[in-house]
């Protein structure tokens, strides 16, 4: 029973930061004026920062989920 809590876990991590690196790059691309107009981050850069934090913290996020010891 573990070993497939484990798993799920290690999936569910996965996609949280899947979900984080793809918000993040949206935010990006409103934050420096790219597409997605008509939001309230559109042109406002410290959303493009804000951005950036997310993917590298979603990039972290999947790289510790598939690399931890179990």
């Amino acid at each position: 029973m573990r070993k497939v809590f484990n798993v799920t876990m290690r999936i569910v991590s996965t996609l949280l930061g899947v979900f984080l690196i793809l918000s993040g790059a949206v935010w990006i691309l409103q934050g420096l004026d790219i597409a997605f107009a008509g939001s309230f981050m559109f042109g406002d850069y410290r959303w493009a920062i804000y951005g950036a934090i997310a993917v590298v913290i979603g990039i972290g996020q999947a790289i510790w989920s598939n690399t931890r010891q179990v």
